[in-house]
């Protein structure tokens, strides 16, 4: 039997993405040497044995009696995938796999696969969909009935979503299939190489998730405010204020994902200062009309496009990410006019990189208050308005789903 490549990169895929946070892009990275078509099928692969990995993890719990080598474990995790949910004949699905296991585990990973087979695939349960402890962090913070329909999302392909430079035009919206979403976001079917894509070379749109989008039109920058985008890459944020034609300064520690930012600018024709840097460390003494902080944290509200997430974060992460939260509040609130506006954002589901970290914030610094976010306003979904003014976005509040995030907008009093 030989293996082809495609289902061998796919392995090497899953397991860099297991393995380490960010390791699914790394590992996305080295395909490159692969055919366009054994590409595209072994990121489908990797992503459906993702989003799946729960139910597939508890069908070989019943049928494991030892735990058997990774690489053995993530053979079955993936035909077990390509049989149950991208339609792959039963008997490829089998031989394709039993091809890739080392000789020792040929018998084992044959009789797991066609006993699963034999029983079909499991019935859909919401809850099995995520790790358990996270499952149980999003019941105690939002309830049952929300938890359950977040962990819903996470088998769910999701759409792509674009921001546009301009207010797109009919003939835009229609080439793209897209639909126009609350807030100006375009959300379209569309699949494949962006590039080729209507308005691409012509800098019209990029890609960036509805919620997203929401913080940087809350702080509502405007032409000759300068502005200060802390944590700025991948850019999204960055692009859209200086559409907005501010001024903008955007800072971020990683210089490989800090000139991919420039390379967008200037496919958009948009220009911004941008600066390789720690942001709570930043010895800049400038003084900013509005800070946007999309702060680094455990990501769990991007597991739509990101279901690697899920499985890479750790409930020990919380409270070390919480703490460089805390510091770099801090730095943003230092860099702030009198009078001006901070946007604090983190695409987290997790009150104590929320909810929790604008409470102490605002406890600690009695020179800022709440300025409240309006029902709807800058796209927000309904219901996402919390008690205090912010925005508590959760993954199915809109059709189609979008990512979690919390929004906060604060004022420093002048």
């Amino acid at each position: 039997m030989r293996t082809d490549p495609a289902r061998a990169a796919a392995l090497r895929l899953l397991s860099e993405a297991l393995t380490r946070r960010g390791g699914f892009e790394v590992g996305l990275a080295a395909l490159g040497r692969l055919s366009a078509q054994d590409r595209a099928f072994a990121r489908a692969l990797v992503m459906a044995t993702l989003r799946r990995l729960g139910p597939i993890d508890r069908m070989l719990a019943a049928r494991l009696k030892r735990e058997p080598p990774e690489t053995v474990r993530n053979l079955l995790r993936l035909g077990l995938a390509q049989a149950f949910w991208l339609n792959t004949p039963d008997f490829a699905a089998v031989d394709t796999t039993v091809a890739q296991a080392p000789k020792a585990f040929r018998g084992l990973v044959n009789a797991v696969l066609r006993g699963q087979l034999r029983d079909g695939p499991p019935p859909d349960d919401p809850e099995v969909l995520a790790p358990p402890w996270l499952y149980a962090r999003w019941r105690a913070a939002w309830g049952e009935a929300d938890a359950q329909a977040i962990a819903g999302m996470i088998a769910a392909e999701p759409a792509t979503d674009l921001t546009t430079k301009a207010r797109p035009d009919s003939a835009l919206v229609a080439d793209l299939e897209a639909e126009i979403l609350p807030g100006g976001s375009l959300r379209t079917p569309r699949r494949g190489e962006l590039a080729v894509w209507p308005g691409y070379d012509a800098g019209a749109w990029w890609v960036q998730d509805a919620s997203a989008a929401i913080p940087a039109r809350l702080l509502g920058a405007s032409s000759g405010q300068i502005v200060l985008d802390l944590c700025a890459a991948p850019g999204g944020k960055t692009f859209q204020l200086a559409s907005d034609g501010a001024a903008v300064t955007a800072l971020d520690r990683s210089p490989t994902r800090l000139q991919r930012l420039r390379e967008n600018l200037a496919r958009l024709n948009l220009s911004a200062e941008t600066v390789a840097v720690d942001a709570a460390g930043w010895s800049d003494a400038r003084e900013f009309d509005g800070v946007l902080l999309d702060a680094p944290c455990s990501a769990t509200g991007t597991f739509r496009r990101h279901p690697d997430v899920l499985w890479n974060v750790r409930p020990a992460d919380i409270a070390p990410l919480a703490a460089a939260q805390v510091r770099l509040l801090t730095s943003a609130a230092h860099r702030l006019k009198p009078g001006g506006r901070l946007v604090y954002a983190v695409c987290s589901l997790e009150r104590e990189e929320g909810e929790d970290r604008t409470s102490d914030f605002l406890a600690a610094n009695p020179d800022f208050s709440t300025e409240p976010i309006a029902p709807g306003e800058g796209g927000a979904p309904s219901g996402s308005s919390t008690p205090e003014g912010w925005l508590r976005i959760l993954p199915h509040q809109i059709a189609g789903g979008l990512d979690g995030f919390f929004i906060a907008r604060l004022r420093r009093r002048g």
